[in-house]
């Protein structure tokens, strides 16, 4: 059992069966493994309080009521930098198979597991891709591409897709970027939680939309895209030499503590910069693209169109800029 079920939720929930969950009838969450070029079958953390919070009646409950509040999340947050949550680290990496010599700090030096869980990692562990026509991964997980978003078929289930309008609430943007091209990056606890631009360019200020704090696991997402949309998110908007302005999102989920930006707008960045940092949980970042700037790599395309999440590490090439030529 993980901690946030012994923490919190009620001793009956693991022992609850739940049904399928989502429009697929999700009993697992697949993915594909660009490295390993396979699927591969995802490792949920608080696997079973999560079926109990978005399959049963009294889950679905006490998620109205409180969990989807931002005073739930904070209070997680504040638990997760108690020091006492250092014992939980060692254990952490062993069970989810996390390579602790990529980390800038030793497991031991953490202070909390909040600490550990934004930790920082060894420039040479994510390489930047070189190409100066390339676009690349802002973060680890698992991520879907809209080529074109006029013509959006869904994302996790077909059909069912979030409007632009209440993800960006501002007229003049989904106007412009209705015939733009999105990328969905999905951070799960157990990946890196630091994000990074994209492009080189000049990031402007980050505008805060506030929302409520749902589960960005596709078992909630199945049920109700527009999570992606109502969620509290910050919004900037990057300067860029090649690809005009390009969108740059942070999402926010259950347990996530804060959206803390590392960033200075109005300071160019390079490709690969970091831009900031999620506290404990998971969470998600997008990337919108202004129409005909972007060609998606073949195989984001491809599990994209079969509503399949792709693995692919930070910095590693994500699709190229197309050329006004």
């Amino acid at each position: 059992m993980s901690f946030i079920e012994a923490e919190w939720w009620p001793e009956f929930c693991s022992d609850q069966k739940t049904g399928k969950v989502g429009e697929q009838g999700m009993d697992q969450v697949v993915y594909f493994d660009r490295y390993q070029g396979r699927e591969c079958v995802e490792q949920i953390y608080g696997d079973r309080a999560m079926r109990w919070t978005y399959g049963t009646v009294a889950g679905k409950i006490t998620l109205g009521v409180l969990i989807k509040r931002a005073i739930f999340s904070r209070w997680y947050g504040w638990r997760m930098d108690q020091p006492a949550t250092r014992r939980k680290i060692a254990p952490f990496i062993q069970q989810y198979g996390l390579n602790a010599d990529e980390f800038l700090q030793s497991p031991e030096e953490f202070a909390s597991f909040n600490e550990f869980f934004s930790r920082a990692l060894k420039p040479t562990a994510r390489p930047v891709d070189a190409d100066p026509g390339s676009v690349v991964f802002p973060a680890d997980g698992r991520h879907l591409c809209v080529p074109d978003l006029s013509a959006a078929e869904g994302l996790f289930v077909k059909g069912q897709m979030f409007q632009l309008g209440d993800l960006l609430r501002d007229d003049a943007l989904t106007d412009r970027y209705a015939g733009g091209s999105l990328l969905l990056s999905r951070l799960c606890p157990v990946d890196y939680h630091r994000f990074h631009f994209p492009v080189s360019g000049i990031p402007g200020e980050t505008r805060l939309i506030n929302g409520p704090l749902y589960s960005v696991n596709p078992l909630a997402l199945c049920q109700n895209i527009r999570i992606l949309s109502t969620n509290k998110r910050c919004v900037t908007a990057m300067e860029t030499e090649n690809l005009g302005t390009v969108l740059v999102l942070e999402i926010g989920a259950t347990c996530v503590g804060s959206i803390c930006q590392t960033y200075t707008p109005q300071q160019a960045v390079l490709k690969g910069d970091e831009k900031g940092y999620f506290r404990f949980g998971g969470s998600s970042t997008m990337t919108i693209f202004e129409p005909g700037r972007v060609q998606f790599d073949a195989d984001l395309v491809e599990q994209s169109a079969n509503c399949r999440e792709l693995y692919a590490r930070q910095g590693d090439h994500l699709g190229t800029v197309i050329s006004a030529d």
